[in-house]
């Protein structure tokens, strides 16, 4: 294998929706000799980011270990939120702060909001809800208006704004955040179906239908994390087929049916859920016709 192989290899796959094990595992490879033979700190924070998807978190630490011997930035990002969550089973706040506070300085806004967290939280340093509240209301007033990409965290730092604003007793300003921030979200999810960005997805949808009556008349895609969450029976339209969505509570749990496989809960069926060869959440704004009704012979009419 030689470098310009390796490298349209790594491309090729980066560019597909979806890969076969064994792709991945030539992907593994090209990544692994391209890090050898040319030292460069991006290719390591790809690999680590790879296995981070994967939550394969040991390897995922390994690279940006790798990256972080060449003082790369995005590798203090990635390496606090390692440490953050404990994500290889030990959490450090020592680590994370002193990680996240050195980009904060640089002016990284998704740095900043885990700082701003850690005073929320009182991890490391003294619990401090004002100052909080301060830095999150400054990353909204003078950051948010410079994204331009879908990887900006504009929803990060909303869903943050939201919760204060719900504090403060302002539900309409709090309640126009996360619309704005759900729209935003649910087209990053169609490019990235990342296990963090569904994750902050649940979060908002389960937010906003705690402050709003939801409407059973007018709800789109990611509204089922509201509706998935209890028995019931969905219907939607893609292409001129109609499709159904059954959930089943067992356990305290709802397990949901989907065009013939079951999936054991609503992370589960964002997560894998596919209609034809398509993820869901790729096409979710081309489905129409959605119904929530409890009869089935009522639903099919």
């Amino acid at each position: 294998m030689t470098v310009k192989e390796a490298r349209e290899y790594a491309n090729g796959f980066e560019s597909r929706a979806t890969n076969t094990e064994e792709e991945e595992f030539l992907y593994i490879e090209a990544m692994r000799f391209l890090i050898e033979e040319e030292k460069d700190p991006r290719d390591m924070m790809w690999l680590g980011g790879y296995y981070y998807e994967q939550r394969h978190f040991d390897l995922a630490l390994k690279y940006y270990e790798m990256a972080r011997s060449y003082d790369y930035d995005e590798a203090y990002e990635c390496l606090g939120y390692i440490w953050y969550y404990g994500r290889t089973g030990e959490k450090d706040y020592k680590k994370a702060y002193e990680y996240f506070s050195r980009l904060m300085d640089t002016g990284n806004p998704v740095a900043t909001y885990k700082v701003a967290d850690m005073y929320k939280n009182g991890y490391y340093v003294e619990k401090d809800y004002q100052r909080y509240v301060e830095i999150i209301e400054d990353l909204y007033d003078n950051k948010v208006t410079t994204f331009r990409s879908l990887g900006d965290p504009f929803p990060e730092i909303s869903v943050r704004l939201a919760e204060i604003r719900r504090k403060q007793g302002n539900i309409e300003a709090a309640v126009e955040l996360l619309i704005i921030a759900k729209d935003f979200l649910a087209r990053r999810i169609s490019c990235n179906p990342f296990f963090g960005n569904l994750n902050i997805m649940r979060g908002l949808i389960d937010d906003l239908y705690e402050m709003v009556e939801f409407d059973y008349e007018y709800f789109d895609f990611f509204d089922l994390y509201h509706l998935l969450k209890e028995a019931c029976l969905i219907k939607f339209d893609y292409e001129d087929a109609q499709y159904m969505i059954e959930t089943r509570e067992e356990d305290g749990m709802c397990a949901i049916h989907f065009d013939g496989k079951w999936y054991r809960d609503r992370d589960e069926f964002f997560a894998k859920a596919k209609v034809g060869d398509k993820l869901a959440t790729e096409i979710y704004d081309k489905f129409y016709g959605w119904g929530c009704k409890s009869n089935l012979a009522s639903l099919r009419a």
